[in-house]
């Protein structure tokens, strides 16, 4: 399959990034949301990781399927599709309060969210290489600054009644103008390749467990820290400010990624984020408090949230431009499989004394053996095509 990604003036990458930041705060809002108002609908709370693993499924559906649909109908005009199928989930949660309508509608939702993100990651990562570091950050800034603002939607509006759902419909909505009014079409498919299975199993190994461990750590904090906080006795007016200040972790720590990316190897780097987590979640079992626990939650946040920029750098390094689309639909194909397994895996966790603390302690753990493993080898990227 052919087709190419041209690269575009840097102005243009105003227009993905700014839908992305609603699209993010609309989003971080209803992942938090979903789990909280469950018993509002007569839904078992047990039913809050099975659907955050239906929505991961869909990710990874979506993370195969998504490449024709972009060289088809362009990068902005599938962005729109994609927001559009995202908000008709939405709307027809509340109007079909039943598991298997919920569980439906999420798995598509994951579909869509995937579409989102192989969109706008491809549309950054194309053109200069030197650059990608830098407008990665700017991307997974954006995705989880926008992340952490939507959490607070649980104190502005509520859990409970239609107005959760009028505002994220509402955060949608105005991202698909954003969109439909630019003038910018995004990168030109002209000559798009397709990596071959292959080129697939040359890519960087840490790289790709990177994103599944990504994908096991964070499917598990999306869809189960609020229950898990819930269990802490912590107040509902809180889980919103500390599930806050887990995004907003991985936000601020963007910067410092990019910087010393350019200082130390990748698996080294995935390595001591990892270790960072796992201090991070020490101090919860060492330290009781609620301000220990917003500090430990704000660590947690950047250790977990460093690790997907930092293997999909990897992944990518060395790359030809007309490879980006395939490689960041491998590597979100990656983290969906740890997405979909995470919450699972992390329920059977719930019922321990520290909960989904302890899942994510021996997820990380293992992860930073393998990574400090992984760079006394010193493997180089492999060239696809070569």
């Amino acid at each position: 399959m052919e087709n190419t990604l041209t690269t575009q003036p840097r102005s243009t990458l105003t227009t993905p990034v700014a839908a992305l930041c609603l699209f993010a705060i609309a989003s971080g809002y209803l992942m938090s949301l979903i789990p909280l108002m469950l018993p509002q609908y007569g839904l078992g709370s047990q039913l809050a990781s099975w659907l955050a693993s239906c929505f991961y499924a869909g990710l990874l559906v979506g993370a195969i399927g998504i490449e024709p649909v972009v060289a088809k109908a362009g990068h902005k005009n599938a962005f729109v599709v994609c927001l559009a199928v995202l908000a008709a989930t939405v709307a027809a949660l509340p109007l079909m309060p039943y598991a298997l309508a919920w569980l439906s509608a999420r798995f598509i939702a994951g579909i869509a969210v995937a579409g989102v993100f192989v969109i706008v990651e491809s549309w950054l990562l194309s053109g200069d290489e030197s650059g990608r570091g830098k407008r990665l950050a700017i991307y997974m800034a954006a995705l989880y600054g926008g992340s952490s603002v939507g959490q607070l939607g649980i104190n502005l509006f509520g859990v409970a009644g239609a107005l959760p759902f009028v505002a994220i419909l509402g955060l949608l909505a105005i991202a698909m103008l954003v969109l439909m009014l630019s003038k910018g079409a995004g990168p030109s498919a002209q000559h798009h390749n397709t990596l071959s299975l292959r080129q697939m199993r040359k890519m960087n190994k840490a790289a790709v467990i990177g994103c599944v461990v990504s994908g096991l750590v964070l499917g598990a904090i999306y869809g189960l820290m609020p229950v898990e906080l819930t269990q802490r006795n912590i107040e509902t007016s809180h889980i919103g400010s500390l599930m806050a200040l887990v995004i907003l972790g991985g936000m601020l720590v963007q910067p410092v990624v990019t910087w010393l990316l350019k200082h130390i190897s990748r698996t080294l780097l995935m390595a001591l984020f990892c270790l960072l987590g796992v201090f991070a979640i020490g101090m919860t079992a060492v330290f009781d408090g609620e301000a220990v626990l917003a500090v430990a939650l704000t660590l947690i946040g950047m250790a977990t949230f460093a690790l997907y920029p930092v293997a999909i750098n990897l992944g990518c390094d060395n790359l030809d431009e007309s490879y980006i689309v395939s490689a960041t639909q491998v590597m979100l194909f990656s983290y969906s499989l740890g997405s979909v397994s995470g919450p699972i895996i992390a329920n059977k966790f719930m019922d321990s004394a520290e909960g989904l603390m302890t899942y994510l302690f021996i997820a990380l753990l293992a992860t930073c053996i393998y990574m400090l493993i992984a760079s006394l080898r010193h493997q180089p990227t492999v060239m696809a095509g070569e």
